[in-house]
């Protein structure tokens, strides 16, 4: 009759009136030793009351554990793993316990970790997902157990799930995404000083993740690339780049450059970055003679000062860096590179508020770069290297002004205004760089010398409101009228 009393039992603790009396009547410690019992069917309604009755029950819960519960939970996992009822009332246990660092000794003490890394690994639904993602999240707060997790390969696992949703936009693979990822966070955590190869293999699969929350999915937006700058992880990569930079597990070094440069989008993240130094450690970096590093180290500098004056004008003020950018701005040799190096150099002209900055750049010869910038194929750097000249105008034209004629700015933005294939916001915005260049008395000469007049008349019939206004108010000026 046990099996049969086990299962009345477990249907009468669903009721919350219940418990009390089942507790009363010492029937948890009743049912414990059921749990050393091979019949499936008596595991499954011994394992469902005690849970039922224990549930929310701290003290029950705690004398649970006190009398060996634990040892019995990871055997019925390691023996009847197939078995989807069992596996589902173990995890429920599991559940329930797991937040107890009492439970927490007794599994580092078991080989819970290759079971529960084995149900990961298996599992074909959301909601067993959700379960096991729940008990690892609570074993991954202690040290013992986070280390048997990753020897037991749990970095592989969270790899192949968060591939195999990766761009999927459905609420379950994204809720699914989110515990994936917090468990990693987890993971690394408290992991700095004792970080190994095993740990360092953590790192490979952050890019999967920050490709998936920094791309605005609803399941947090910035919320863990910002958790994840908070809890550190930002150094663990740039501790792992120092070790690798040169030699190494090269998608270990893509993963990890491609979660810096994506970590510093947030602007909360900008901030703690540049107070950790976060740039000094990145700039020790570009010694690298490898341009894929090169070139997303660069695109972290990019990151880092936009929108942030400080970033800027830190960067803008440091001539090791800037005469590095401009060697990288001659060499054509890689795209790519030459491509980010000259957005670098706009973002920092953009950002910046200082006539010190404008000064340094101009001094490195790095202003003709942003000129040729100007004509690139790619629209987005053209406004780029368009706004960027044109607040360095509005700082100090006099700094900049011989560096104009030379690299022929005038003539470049009048083709530009002329070409009919030229975008709107383009031709925008090099009007209103022009407006800046009349501010010269030399630059107004060459403007009226290239008979930019005619070209400004047409453009006040232009289809874009925005290019008309701007065409009216250059030749206002042009012609002396305001």
């Amino acid at each position: 009759c046990a099996v049969k009393a086990a299962q009345v039992l477990s249907e009468i603790a669903r009721n919350e009136e219940m418990k009390k009396p089942c507790i009363e009547a010492d029937l948890v410690l009743t049912l414990i030793p059921l749990l050393e019992s091979t019949d499936q069917e008596m595991l499954l309604h011994a394992g469902r009351a005690i849970g039922r009755i224990c549930y929310d029950n701290r003290d029950l819960q705690e004398e649970l554990v006190k009398v060996g519960v634990i040892t019995s939970l990871v055997r019925i996992l390691t023996d009847y793993a197939e078995s989807e009822p069992l596996v589902h009332v173990d995890l429920l246990a599991l559940c329930n316990l797991a937040d107890l660092d009492t439970a927490k000794e007794a599994l580092s003490k078991t080989k819970v970790a290759e079971q529960l890394v084995k149900q990961l690994r298996r599992a074909e639904n959301h909601e067993r997902l959700e379960i096991v993602f729940e008990v690892l999240q609570a074993l991954a707060e202690n040290d013992a157990l986070k280390v048997q997790l990753v020897e037991a390969g749990v970095q592989e696992v969270l790899s192949e799930i968060l591939l195999r949703l990766q761009g999927s936009s459905q609420a379950e693979d994204t809720c699914t995404v989110k515990a994936a990822s917090d468990l990693i966070v987890s993971l690394l955590l408290g992991a700095k000083d004792s970080l190994n190869s095993q740990f360092a293999s953590l790192i490979s699969i952050i890019v999967f993740l920050i490709s998936l929350t920094c791309l605005a999915l609803p399941l947090s937006s910035d919320g863990n690339c910002v958790r994840m700058v908070q809890l550190g992880v930002i150094h663990q990569l740039l501790d792992l780049l120092e070790k690798h930079v040169e030699s190494g597990d090269v998608s270990v070094q893509h993963a990890a450059l491609s979660a810096l440069r994506n970590l510093a989008i947030p602007v909360v993240n900008k901030v703690q970055m540049l107070e950790e130094g976060v740039a000094e450690r990145i700039q020790a970096l570009l010694r690298s003679e490898m341009p894929p590093v090169q070139f997303k180290l660069l695109g972290t500098l990019r990151m880092l000062a936009d929108g942030q004056a400080d970033a800027a004008e830190i960067l803008g003020q440091d001539p090791m860096l800037l005469n590095r950018l401009v060697q990288w701005c001659n060499a054509n040799d890689h795209a790519g590179l030459h491509g980010e190096v000259n957005r670098l150099l706009a973002s920092i002209l953009r950002h910046n508020r200082s006539q010190e900055v404008v000064k340094a750049i101009q001094e490195a010869q790095g202003v003709k770069h942003l000129v040729s910038m100007t004509t690139s194929k790619h629209a987005a750097m053209q406004n780029e290297a368009l706004n960027a000249l044109a607040i360095a105008s509005a700082i100090d034209l006099e700094t900049l002004e011989e560096s104009f004629k030379e690299s022929q700015l005038v003539q470049s933005l009048h083709k530009l205004l002329r070409d009919d294939n030229t975008s709107p916001e383009v031709k925008y915005n090099s009007l209103g760089l022009l407006c800046s260049l009349l501010n010269s008395g030399d630059l107004r000469q060459e403007i009226e010398e290239d008979e930019i007049k005619e070209t400004l008349e047409q453009l006040c019939s232009h289809s874009n409101a925005n290019v008309v206004k701007e065409a009216v108010t250059t030749l206002q000026i042009l012609r002396g009228e305001t």
